[in-house]
């Protein structure tokens, strides 16, 4: 068959401005004729110059509409003079492995088919983000692009006869207006394991799980909330690392996820919570949808929270071969994300880089050598091995380490305390609250803490007294190409490095959340290992009522507490 290039008229549609991770909004929306298209299509002409010849990867965590939008990818691409795609094999492609996959084979970008965290399924959440040739999201000049090009667009270019199989993996030729068109269907997993491998020492973590005569088998127990990990989690614990099968929980991708949130927290991953409480595991985890966010507890739910992971992997990243091959260079962590690791770069004399939200916003620090390692509060970490949040990653660092140190998560994050100090620290999520009163919210609290005055002042709260060292609203300088991201994020930051942040999120597909976070440091060692919750408790009340968050919201309690 002569496949030929049509070009179909379209009509703009309001809104595809992609955010910190693409663009998300439900499922419904994606399917209406023209939608999916058009934004592709804008993705595609934004490379301008590069797009003719190119090589773009494809996939994503398996969520409901993922193969259609990979058949819709397949024939636009097909259309605009893309030479070749590598597509996971059923679409399936993680996001940390999208990465590498953009990485190793020197491609042009890729185009991701997630949601991350989001639900899926018929009456839930899709989305599409685009990969630069770096492996990371696209900055702000580039998704600026794409929405500026959605704006504007009259016609697509698509290839409407082209079928192309991707449930077998190999290459598939094709022949558009006489020239040449490839589809690689490629195995997902492969590539991904032999970068752990190439990492980390696998059999010292073998070792570990299989225990020996002076120490017991080390329980590991993951689970993968039914997201793209599955198959990542069962080739590399059970087949490479020799976990049990039985360890492995909610394996199998499912379009909607089994009907749950795919969020790897203590609320949407209670189960796993649940069962490492009875003490028969050592370690837990947990990974969101698109695989790159993660949960880890120790035994007995001993939980870690994210700003401590990163800290604590910070301080010991010589427990792992890549690190001591190329050094380590600096950290830094999204401006919510708890200062925990700011006192470990201090300590190695490292540089530390305070960003804005959005993975984005670490590429340029990798590309330039200036960080090895960071993070977000959002239960994301990742190194410079790839240009994503890596969730699979994180749990084999951790195991590193406990492998390295001979001691239980637990131990390692209280000694960790111990010499660092700790910096307590939680966040109040209300999701899908009214998006006019959350903006009139923000709107008056910054009024309130950037007026004359603020700085300075004294709040008692609780046991608790307050001294405001300084607030803004948050901008970020790249320090490497110079452009700035305003409008972050509300701070107050106290003499006693105790902060409140404030933020709307970007990564929902309706209404508004507002993100509230707290943090509050002790170095006290009486006091280092008290509840969370208690420890908490009068910042959290401060904040809630400098914000005055209830009465803009009409909420008494968050919709979850991490």
């Amino acid at each position: 068959m002569v496949l030929q290039v049509t070009e179909d008229q379209t009509k703009a549609f309001e809104g595809q401005k992609p955010s910190t991770s693409g663009l998300r909004k439900a499922v419904k929306v994606f399917q209406q004729p023209g939608y999916t298209e058009n934004f592709v299509q804008s993705i595609l002409t934004a490379l301008g110059p590069r797009l003719a010849g190119s090589t773009l990867a494809v996939g994503g965590d398996g969520r409901f509409f993922c193969t259609e939008a990979v058949d819709i990818i397949i024939k636009i691409a097909a259309g605009n003079g893309v030479a070749k795609l590598l597509v996971g094999q059923n679409g399936i492609l993680s996001t940390p492995s999208a990465s590498n996959v953009i990485r190793k084979y020197k491609l042009t970008g890729g185009i991701l088919l997630t949601a991350s965290h989001n639900p899926g399924g018929p009456d839930n959440d899709f989305g599409i983000k685009f990969n630069t040739s770096n492996g990371g999201p696209a900055p702000d000049a580039v998704t600026n692009e794409i929405y500026d090009l959605s704006r504007t667009i009259t016609k697509y270019k698509i290839v409407k006869d082209l079928n192309c199989n991707i449930s077998e993996i190999g290459l598939k030729k094709f022949q558009v207006d006489g020239k040449s068109f490839e589809v690689e269907v490629i195995d997902p997993v492969a590539d991904y394991v032999t970068l752990m491998k190439e990492i980390f020492d696998f059999d010292s973590m073998k070792k570990l799980i299989k225990g020996d005569a002076k120490r017991p088998p080390f329980q590991v127990l993951i689970n993968s909330m039914h997201g793209v990990t599955g198959p990542y989690a069962e080739e590399i614990f059970v087949k490479e690392l020799g976990a049990s099968q039985e360890n492995m929980v909610k394996t199998n991708i499912l379009p909607d996820f089994g009907g749950h949130h795919p969020d790897p927290n203590l609320t949407y991953a209670a189960d796993l919570v649940e069962s490492i409480a009875k003490g028969e595991y050592d370690i837990g985890a947990a990974f969101d949808g698109d695989g790159d966010r993660n949960m880890v507890l120790g035994k007995k739910a001993f939980f870690v929270t994210p700003s401590d992971s990163l800290a604590v992997l910070a301080a010991n990243l010589d427990c792992i071969p890549y690190f001591k091959k190329r050094g380590v260079h600096g950290f830094a962590r999204s401006m919510p994300t708890g200062a925990a690791v700011d006192r470990v770069a201090a300590d190695k004399k490292k540089e530390i880089f305070e960003t804005p939200t959005g993975w984005k916003y670490f590429g340029n620090l990798m590309d330039a050598g200036r960080i090895s390692l960071c993070g977000e509060e959002s239960f994301g970490t990742g190194s410079d091995h790839i240009r994503e949040k890596d969730g699979i990653w994180a749990v084999l660092a951790w195991l590193s380490v406990v492998a390295h140190l001979g001691k239980s998560v637990e131990s390692i994050v209280k000694e960790h305390w111990s010499k660092y100090g700790r910096n307590f620290f939680t966040r109040y999520d209300y999701e899908n609250c009214d998006a006019d009163q959350s903006n009139k919210m923000m709107i008056e609290l910054e009024n309130k803490v950037t007026a004359p005055g603020f700085a300075g002042q004294t709040f008692k709260s609780g046991s608790k007294t307050y001294t405001v060292q300084a607030a803004d609203n948050f901008e970020y300088l790249d320090p490497i190409d110079g452009s700035v991201a305003k409008n972050q994020g509300i701070r107050i930051m106290f003499t006693d490095g105790s902060r409140l942040i404030f933020r709307l999120s970007g990564t929902g597909s309706s209404g508004a959340t507002i993100r509230l976070y707290a943090e509050s440091y002790e170095s006290d060692k009486k006091v280092i290992e008290n509840p969370a919750s208690e420890m908490l408790q009068p910042i959290v009340q401060l904040a809630l009522e400098l914000s005055q968050l209830q009465k803009y919201t009409g909420r008494d309690k968050p919709t979850v507490i991490t």
